[in-house]
């Protein structure tokens, strides 16, 4: 055990394992592992921004330990990214027993770091003010704080806040065959009521032990993401990923049969009157045995 407290919000802990190093654990439920961390993260960012012809100005809701917010300054046209993220305890902790997630992040002058509610403060910027906004939010659960971030109410907010050609996207829980019907495809049907086009798509992130789900959406239907060319953007950009590039991007929005079918039969529509959540399986639990 590297750390164990208790914010306001959540019970916190980071704890070094043989297969995937430091591991940060909110509420017994493994966020993410120093090993693999990037093959979410750059999945959640990138697809987003590099659709994007020139994103300025980006949105993060959530991603508390700051490896979101590293990859959207990786793009050098971002001029000022704002990160919302309820939890200043998890922020503080993550700045100092797990630095390697943020990589000084938190430091560079286009960062504006809010410590509240993500819904508070989108609405808190102006319409149109964004080009690219990322939900980096914890699962939709029963009693987290969370859930309402996943409805049409909170979406119809959002949608108002992208500027024109902008894009939106949300990491959206499990989306294994098994268990793709709890969240990822409502969260996908959801967005449907609010945006013209939604895109959903998936990958694997080997700590998770399962396929994990994103949603994205945006207001403008003449941009597809099923045809980027990843790689001449990167290169453009002057950038190389670890995991992130056409092939890959290509594999993440090449969803099979079974999602969707789930997708194209899901019918239900997440509300603050009638949200859904993530059930509490094994799947995301990150159980694993820590290193003597």
């Amino acid at each position: 055990m590297l750390y164990q407290g208790t914010s306001k919000f959540q019970e916190v802990e980071v704890v070094r394992t043989v297969p995937f190093g430091s591991l940060l654990i909110t509420d017994g439920l493994m966020q993410s592992s120093e090993h693999d961390e990037y093959v979410y993260h750059e999945s959640l960012a990138h697809p987003a921004l590099v659709a994007h012809a020139n994103p300025k100005r980006v949105f993060i809701g959530g991603g508390g330990e700051g490896a979101t917010l590293r990859e959207v300054l990786r793009h050098e046209s971002v001029e000022e990214c704002v990160m919302v993220d309820i939890d200043g305890d998890v922020v503080d902790m993550c700045r100092e027993h797990t630095p390697f997630y943020s990589a000084g992040a938190y430091g560079d002058k286009r960062t504006r770091l809010i410590i509240g509610d993500a819904k508070e403060g989108l609405a808190n910027e102006p319409d149109g003010s964004f080009d690219v906004i990322i939900m980096d939010l914890s699962d939709p659960l029963d009693g987290g704080p969370c859930y309402q971030l996943y409805t049409t109410d909170f979406y119809r907010l959002l949608s108002k806040k992208l500027a024109p050609g902008g894009i939106f996207v949300t990491q959206s829980g499990c989306a294994s065959v098994r268990d793709a019907h709890h969240v990822f495809s409502p969260i996908h049907h959801t967005l449907t009521q609010v945006f013209p086009k939604v895109y959903g798509y998936t990958m694997c992130v080997p700590s998770f032990t399962s396929e994990w789900g994103f949603n994205l959406a945006v207001n403008d239907t003449s941009i597809d993401l099923s045809g980027v060319d990843a790689d001449e953007t990167l290169k453009k950009r002057g950038l190389e990923m670890k995991f992130y590039d056409t092939v890959s991007h290509r594999r993440m929005f090449a969803l099979p049969k079974p999602l969707r079918t789930l997708i194209d039969n899901e019918k239900r529509v997440m509300t603050v009157e009638n949200p859904l959540f993530m059930c509490s399986t094994d799947t995301h639990a990150g159980i694993f045995d820590q290193e003597s």
